[in-house]
């Protein structure tokens, strides 16, 4: 998967991160937080602060012990949370490390990881309920499939 975009929800006013698959048949909106989103915006944007941010600091700290990271998959769907993993390498030792698909996401965007997405999350992942009372599911995922680079750029954070 690969991050599509930021944007804003127009029902909740609430980030999303939209992640779609290489080939462009498979979409899943993350809600997250503003801070969040904030994070990742940054990188998207590659706007450099004046010092280490949060995710920034991981890299940093990870680099420094002489750990990759591997990956991030975004791992579980419960009660409407998603769950991920950053898969880490230390000494050829595979760690797994429970995270927020949020934080999982600006780390990987900042250390160049490939992004995954559980089968098992894509096939019970939904829009959020606000917005599936108000629009189709089909409808909604429709119009994420659909988004344009102007579309992108109205929401952007």
């Amino acid at each position: 998967m690969k991050i599509r975009g930021l944007m804003m929800d127009p029902v909740t006013n609430m980030p999303i991160v939209v992640l779609k698959d290489a080939n462009g048949s498979a979409v899943l909106p993350i809600w997250v937080g503003i801070y969040e989103a904030n994070a990742i915006a940054l990188e998207i944007e590659k706007i450099a602060t004046p010092r280490p941010m949060t995710h920034d600091l991981i890299k940093n700290v990870l680099l420094g012990l002489e750990t990759n990271v591997r990956k991030v998959v975004v791992s579980k769907l419960k009660d409407d949370t998603f769950y991920a993993l950053i898969w880490l390498e230390n000494g050829g030792q595979a760690i797994a490390v429970d995270s927020r698909p949020s934080d999982a996401l600006a780390l990987a965007l900042r250390v160049d990881c490939p992004i995954f997405v559980e089968e098992e999350v894509l096939k019970n992942s939904k829009i959020s309920s606000t917005v599936s009372d108000k629009i189709s599911h089909e409808d909604a995922q429709k119009w994420l499939e659909n988004l344009n680079e102007d579309d992108m750029g109205r929401y952007k954070m």
